[in-house]
């Protein structure tokens, strides 16, 4: 998109050594292909056993195969982003685009009010002109105990925002940086120690009135916000609110060197039990809407709130993709890469976002919305379409809205909680063709998707720095669930008008397409998962043999393409600098999830497709109790109750075991058992090495993190049963 100019404010290059790995992937291609001639032409004749099993094998091989085609569109040709912010510091100085950034939470019980007050504080600290900054919380949890956090911060962030800047601090979220290993300057030492011990007082507070449930009554007066609340008051029935807690253009808004401060609006919208409020997307759509009466800057960011801001110069970033004269009028958002601050060393729930952001964005050539750390341009976000003759970012600033002298806070405040009532969407196209996508539980992904096809370009940019860091799953039933639910989203949006292969049909390139549906089709790509993992074992258990003998000639074949892709996965991992025993998580998990997660996402999707069922959204947990993190310091996983998932999991765990067992004692005393089974009992064994944590956690463990024990003898039973149906 971009080459480095005199003029430019960003450069794009492509990855070197693209030669190698095309030539390595035509290769494995062509063992891939190889394996299917294999299956196709050794089929049993009719009668014979294991004639169905092998058909199975090859309808799982053909789908492993398209599936891996398709992931080829990430490596093909990966692009990287360099920004030159000294050059936007040149050429516009102070005169930037103003950013609305949105922050969003829903459950002051699993998001507390000092998780929400970190974020918001380190979004106001950017190192950006404070007055065209305009913070907006939305608060779908009609929480009094969010609100009285912000108010807390309305104060603090005085004090912490000249802090910041004078001592350069990183990272700005004061939690995250009073945390922080590093060793503070000492030249700033008593102030540090001033800040540290503000800081502490007003999070004792707050975390206070949260284990009390309630704001205190001497507090209620000291804004009138508090009297919004009543005992009627519930996250799901309850009026507008909007506060405008700091207004920028306020003189009496300064910091405490007198530099203006940003503003800082806090909004729950209204519900109603019989107007469906569309989860996150319909809180984002009132956001879009109460801050066009309020500010109405030409960019927007969106960010969840456990993702805080880790890099200070996030938004002059993506301006120079913004205020690019070559190539800046095109692009729609710039989305950063998702990172997390809680993962263990040893990777122990197999997170591999190192490699979706080192490696599968950048290979997108545009880049899929994530739904956090995104900044919009406000007019793709709204519907409009891109045309060459749209105004440049930097002459659209007068759009930005002017308080007339008759618009004290109270009015605007007035003004928008008609934007923010349950009937303005009513007979509109909100949700379909203006603002985020309804209908899905991966709304982020349709809006980005649809943003595209209105003709704008996107961009990954993935700095040194990171831009935000979050908070990942700390049990496995928490990230079992949070997949289920994306690719239960990710299917649907298949199954829909925005199936990637049709929407896109003509409109974005095929390798967008391809990437697209990578993720739309994990749910599907379940059902080969677990054919594999269940009856190449029970076909051992029987001396049924599935793959070539080890002295046929079709042998290294299967052998090359095994030992190529696994050998190539693990070279991917070490290069995004993880360890052989967080690559060894990785694929496990990548077991877990396709035979729990993505099995039950595809069962749901077939439920309510045949009107049996209905999506439900669900928030993933931000806090773990003590024991838990403790055990996720240790690398052990959590388990700790009775799942549907997990009954899954074990089941399959034992039966692999059983299997194994078995398989040992018939290569003992089965003459030439070895050779022709050498394949699937390399598989099998494979199989129980991932499950080792399974099986420690139903033999092994005395915590309360282990699995139930009545569910352990429940998955033992279903093990030996289907060994005993495999053998009678």
């Amino acid at each position: 998109m971009g080459g480095e100019g005199e003029g430019r404010l960003f450069e794009t290059r492509v990855r070197r050594g693209r030669t190698w790995y095309k030539l390595y992937a035509a290769s494995v291609c062509g063992g891939v292909c190889l394996t299917w001639v294999y299956r196709a032409t050794n089929i049993p004749e009719i009668g014979e056993k294991g004639r169905w099993a092998w058909m199975g094998m090859l309808v799982a091989e053909l789908c492993f195969g398209f599936y891996w085609v398709l992931t080829q569109s990430f490596r093909w040709c990966p692009i990287y982003h360099r920004t030159f912010k000294e050059r936007l510091s040149q050429k516009y100085g102070n005169e930037l685009p103003p950013v609305d950034i949105f922050v969003c939470t829903a459950d002051p019980t699993i998001e507390p009010p000092v998780l929400v007050m970190n974020t918001v504080l380190s979004v106001m600290a950017y190192d950006y002109p404070p007055e065209k900054l305009s913070i907006y919380v939305s608060d779908d949890g009609a929480s009094e105990l969010t609100f009285y956090a912000l108010l807390e911060a309305t104060d603090f962030v005085r004090h912490w925002i000249s802090f910041c800047k004078r001592f350069n601090v990183e990272p700005r979220s004061p939690a995250a940086y009073f945390s922080s290993p590093e060793q503070h300057d000492l030249r700033y030492a008593s102030e540090l120690d001033r800040i540290k011990e503000m800081y502490y007082a007003m999070e004792n507070r707050i975390k206070v009135a949260t284990d009390f449930g309630r704001v205190a009554s001497s507090v209620n007066k000291q804004h009138k916000g508090f009297s919004e609340w009543n005992s009627q008051i519930t996250p799901g029935n309850h009026q507008a609110i909007v506060q405008i807690l700091i207004d920028g253009r306020d003189q009496n808004a300064i910091d405490i060197e007198g530099n203006t401060l940003p503003t800082l609006v806090y909004l729950s919208r209204e519900k109603r039990p019989r107007y469906p409020h569309n989860f996150k997307a319909g809180a984002l759509n009132a956001l879009i809407r109460v801050s066009s009466e309020i500010s109405n800057s030409p960019v927007i960011l969106n960010v969840d709130c456990d993702m805080y801001s880790n890099g200070s110069e996030s938004v002059k970033n993506a301006m120079c993709f913004f205020l690019d004269e070559e190539s800046g009028q095109q692009i729609g958002y710039v989305q950063f890469p998702q990172n997390f601050n809680n993962l263990d060393k040893n990777n122990i729930y197999g997170d591999y976002i190192s490699i979706v952001n080192e490696v599968e964005m950048p290979g997108l050539g545009d880049s899929i919305y994530l739904g956090t750390g995104c900044f919009h341009r406000r007019e793709s976000l709204c519907g409009c379409k891109y045309s060459e003759h749209r105004r440049m970012l930097r002459d659209m600033c007068n759009q930005v809205k002017m308080r007339k002298p008759e618009e004290s806070t109270s009015f605007l405040e007035e003004r928008a909680k008609d934007l923010a009532s349950c009937t303005y969407e009513q007979n509109t196209n909100w949700g379909k063709d203006i603002g985020i996508k309804y209908g899905c539980l991966v709304e982020d992904v349709v809006t980005g998707l649809s943003i595209q096809m209105n003709g704008w370009r996107s961009i990954y940019y993935n700095p040194s720095r990171k831009g935000f860091l979050g908070i990942s799953p700390t049990t496995l039933s928490q990230l079992l669930v949070q997949h289920k639910r994306w690719s239960e989203g990710l299917f649907q949006t298949f199954l829909s008008k925005y199936c990637p292969f049709l929407y896109g049909y003509g409109k974005i390139e095929l390798r967008l397409q391809m990437s697209y549906a990578t993720y739309m089709l994990w749910a599907p790509m379940s059902l080969p998962t677990l054919y594999y993992v269940i009856i190449p074992s029970l076909c051992l258990l029987k001396g049924i043999p599935l793959y070539p003998r080890i002295s046929s000639s079709w042998f290294p074949v299967f052998v090359y393409v095994i030992i190529g892709t696994q050998a190539y996965s693990l070279g991917e991992a070490l290069w995004c600098q993880q360890s052989f025993r967080s690559w060894w998580n990785m694929q496990r998990m990548r077991l877990m999830r396709r035979t729990c997660s993505y099995f039950f996402s595809l069962l749901d999707t077939t439920m309510q497709s045949l009107g049996l069922g209905k999506s439900s959204f669900d928030i993933t947990a931000k806090i773990a109790d003590h024991e838990a993190l403790e055990r996720l310091k240790k690398g052990v996983m959590e388990f700790g109750s009775s799942s549907p998932m997990f009954s899954v999991l074990a089941a399959i765990a034992m039966l692999n075991l059983l299997c194994l067992v078995a398989s040992v004692i018939m290569a003992v005393v089965r003459e030439g058992f070895k050779d022709q089974m050498a394949l699937q009992f390399l598989l099998c064994g494979m199989l129980v090495m991932l499950n080792l944590p399974i099986y420690h956690g139903m033999f092994l463990r005395k915590d309360r993190g282990r699995l139930p024990t009545f569910l352990a003898l429940e998955s033992c039973l279903i093990a030996a049963l289907a060994c005993l149906l495999s053998l009678y």
